[in-house]
Order: C-alpha cells, then structure tokens, then sequence
C-alpha cells in the first residue's frame, strides 16, 4: 500500500519484503561482508576510471591499485578506502532546505477574496457574512539542488505541490523566497528560482553510465537536518515502483534503486556520483514504518535534464510518443506468441495517431533498442522515449519473427502532432486541467450557450487554489464568455495576477465561481 509520510510530502512504498527479525540478522551480514570486502573492491573499480581522484592514487606511492586476492601475494599492498570528501563538499554546498508554506484545506463556501469582489458589486456569491472555512496553515520540507548559478533549483513536484509560498535556505544559511517556474506530475520533477547570483550549483552527470554496484552519496535535509550525507551503492536500474499514478496522466517511472540512507525530508535532494555530479533526483523510499529500510529511489538525470529544460524554456514539458500500448516480455509471452527474444517490450496496439505504426511497426513487433541501448523492460522504454521531445527521430529496434529490424521513427505529442503548440500547453500545464470543447448536445442539455468541460484536475492553479471538482463546465473566464479550449487558452496567455473563473456544474443550474492567482 502505497502512502505518504505526514506532511513532509515524500512517497513511501510499504514492502513485506522482510520480516522485522530476519531483516536485522541480514543486516547484520551485509554490513560485515561491506566493511570486509565490499569496500574496497568497489573502490578499485572506481579508481580505475578516469575521475577527479585519479591524480591523487597515481601519486600516494604507499599505496597501490589492487584487487582482494592480491593482498595473498603481496602483504605490502595496501587497500584504498573510498574517499567521499570531495563530492560531500561539492554536493552540500549546491543541496538547498525547501520549507513549504501549504495553503489550509478550503471550505467550498469560503468567502470570496477581496481583489475578486469587484465582479460581482461587493456582494459575495458564496453567500457567507464573513470568512469561513480556513484551516491553520501547515508547513512541509524538503530538498532541491541548485543547477545554474542564477538561482535555479530542481526538485520534486511532491515537495511544491499544493504550496502558498516556498522558502529555500542555502548551506550558508541564508534563505529566500521562491517561485515555481513549472512542474511535471508524470516525473516528478519541478523547477523553482530564487531570486540570487553567484550561487554554487551542480551539473547533471550522464544517468545511463551508471553502472549496478558503483558508489553514490545521497545529500539532502532529512527530518530538517540540514546538510546531511549519505553513502550507499546502485541497487538496481530502470525500476518501476508505481508510485507516481495519484498526480500524474502519464506516469514514467525508471528509478535508480540505491541502498544509501534516504528519510522523509530528502526528497528532491542530490544522488551523486564520486565526482560530486548529479546523477538522481532522490524521490521516494521503500519502507515498512515510513522512514529509511534498505531502499531509495531517485528520477534518473537523464529524465530530470530534459523536463528542467522544457519547463525553462517553454513551462511545460515538451514530451515525444510512439504512441504505442506495450507490454514486458514475460517466459508465458515468448511461449504463447512464439517470440524469438526475452527481453523487451511488445507491442500490443497502437494509438489513434500512432508515430510508431506510421513509421512501419507492427503489433507484435518487440522493442529492444532505442537508438542502440538495450530496452529490457517497460521503464526503460519510457525513459528512452521521455528524453525526446515531438519532431525528434530515434531509431527503433524492433524483433520480428527473429529478424532484428532498425526503424526511424518520427516522435509525435500526446495529441499526435508532430510539434506540439507550446503555448496552449504551457497554460493548461500551468491550470492542472484536460479541457473539452462542449457538443452541442451538451450546450443543449445543460442550457449553455457555450463553454469547455474540465476532465481530469491535476498538479496546478486549480487544484491549488480551488475545490474545482471533475466535470465542471467553464463558460467565462474574467466575464469573457469562452467557447472552445484554444480561446481560453489565448485569454490566459501571459495573463497576471487574479483570474475569475465562471461556470456550471452539469445538472446544476446554479453559477459557481472559482478564483485563481497566475
């Protein structure tokens, strides 16, 4: 079962995976076998790589590059422990304290906001005397990483969501107040700012040379310790855990799994390599009583690089899509469907417009490659494809009746265009809202002239600041009566400040009004 930890707004995933007496004897072990040998061995792998330490272990003439077994013919030969000095001091300095300021949970007949009375001649359509309805005002942490040195911060969307106001506070102990640039619910990725020059940042590291075993140091604020450290090894890769699907249409989830210490508080904080580059974006844990049990998880940068970018440029993530319902390669598969390979994703169907069937593939067809890398399952299929945006061509390996066969495929958006209208999205990214235009069966039915249906209410403006439920007619925004999706988008556009929201619910006569602050 899936949960969240009081109000510090990170994600658990509740295991059985252990029984509480076992758990501790197997801890036990694995923390003797790590101090015995695991250490070191992964130390060697490490230092055989080109990095920032490599000049010092040329140089430390008492000590030398070795494997375990070597010590048995040469006793002189001393073992290197690792050395996480140099990515804790350049982490920490880029790793910010977010303190969430949460608007209070809102009585539908809360009296109307002063700026908006002017609408309606001073009275209140609400019909309430006074204000009513407000709750104390919570506050919630987290963490975020500086990544451009004028004062851009990446973190979770968990962490912003739902927030009145955002404080950062840097490692120097100063604090700010920020703003959201943009948020992205299917990743979990935000972009916030504050308003500072000159700061420490972090760059992003390439997620997909993280190799299984490699060390990482996990750094963040948990439960508002601020500065914390820890260090662990990558678990596993490209792992799903289904926990995105409350806030998010089109979940991807690929996490990296580590086993470094990760506790309510951390979340949108750095996972980083012994470089000090960002690797991860810390996101949730896995746990039987809510704090840390064995696991983390951490968004991939390779994800996190490409929804920070759309979010600074254009306020809503630019995504790309095959367009194609898949399903994992499982043994019943390949036995059932005669398939010729066991890895990968099949292809099942297709949808209304499809990038992947216009380019050629066919149901049935296997992926296992996405321009080159190998695709062994559903996550890493989705974190190929979200690093692309509409217009992009990947090159597609599909298996078909044991022939391998390379594809371009020309990626399209969510609503089969190959660019998508970054305008229009960004505004309905901004309001957490999928908009349809009425029927005139509809107009006719509820005795509206005109009007936009709300579908599905996600992260944004509406679910921040109003009770607006699903189904809700929009027939004017600001007065302005709105006929189709793309009107109310261009009324919206660039707009600042207070928003007037006008509409019906369906089968009830009765004008509601929802007022939101763009």
């Amino acid at each position: 079962m899936l949960r969240k930890v009081n109000q510090t707004l990170n994600f658990i995933l509740v295991t059985t995976m252990f029984q509480t007496s076992n758990f501790r004897k197997i801890t036990s072990v694995a923390l003797l076998s790590a101090l015995l040998g695991g250490t070191s061995y992964a130390t060697y792998e490490h230092m055989s790589k080109p990095d920032t330490l490599s000049t010092w272990v040329e140089n430390a003439t008492p000590f030398v590059k070795a494997r375990l077994d070597d010590k048995n013919t040469n006793p002189k030969v001393a073992m290197i422990p690792a050395d996480f000095t140099f990515a804790s001091k350049k982490a920490t300095a880029a790793v910010v304290h977010i303190t969430s300021t949460m608007k209070p949970e809102r009585n539908v007949s809360q009296q109307i906001p002063d700026e908006f009375k002017d609408f309606f001649g001073g009275r209140d359509p609400f019909g309430q005397q006074g204000p009513q309805g407000r709750g104390q005002k919570s506050k919630a942490s987290g963490s975020g990483v500086i990544i451009n040195s004028d004062g851009f911060i990446v973190t979770n969307n968990h962490v912003i969501q739902g927030a009145e106001s955002l404080e950062v506070t840097l490692a120097n102990k100063r604090t700010y107040k920020a703003k959201v640039i943009g948020s992205d619910p299917n990743t979990d990725i935000a972009l916030i700012k504050i308003d500072a020059k000159d700061l420490p940042a972090l760059a992003f590291g390439n997620s997909e040379n993280v190799e299984v075993g490699q060390w990482v140091l996990a750094v963040g604020n948990p439960y508002n310790l601020t500065s914390t450290v820890t260090a662990g090894i990558v678990s596993a890769k490209g792992r799903s855990i289904n926990i995105l699907g409350e806030n998010a249409k089109a979940p991807i989830e690929s996490f990296i799994q580590t086993d470094a210490a990760v506790n309510p508080g951390n979340s949108g904080g750095a996972l980083v390599d012994l470089n000090g580059n960002l690797i991860g974006i810390n996101t949730a844990i896995a746990s039987q009583t809510g704090s840390f049990a064995g696991y983390s998880f951490a968004v991939p940068s390779s994800i996190a690089h490409k929804v920070v970018e759309d979010l600074s440029k254009f306020g809503s993530v630019q995504r790309g899509y095959l367009g194609v319902g898949i399903s994992e390669v499982t043994a019943e598969k390949v036995t059932t469907f005669n398939l010729k390979v066991t890895d990968g994703v099949r292809v099942e169907s297709f949808a209304d417009q499809s990038a992947a069937r216009d380019a050629g593939i066919k149901v049935g067809d296997v992926i296992t490659k996405i321009d080159g890398h190998a695709i062994l399952g559903v996550p890493q299929l989705q974190e190929a494809i979200a690093q692309h945006k509409p217009a992009d061509k990947v090159l597609v390996t599909v298996n078909r009746d044991g022939i391998d066969k390379i594809v371009t495929v020309t990626l399209k958006s969510n609503a089969g265009n190959m660019v998508a209208d970054v305008s229009d999205s960004a505004v309905l990214e901004q309001l957490g809202v999928e908009l349809q235009d009425l029927t005139a069966q509809q107009k006719k039915a509820w005795s509206v002239p005109a009007g936009v249906q709300v579908g599905q209410i996600s992260a944004g403006k509406i679910r921040q600041s109003t009770d607006m439920e699903d189904g809700f007619v929009i027939t004017k925004v600001d007065k302005t009566p709105v006929s189709s999706v793309k009107q109310l988008s261009d009324i919206l556009k660039g707009k600042k400040g207070g928003v007037m929201i006008e509409g019906i619910y369906p089968g009830n006569p009765e004008t509601q009004y929802y007022a939101i602050g763009l």
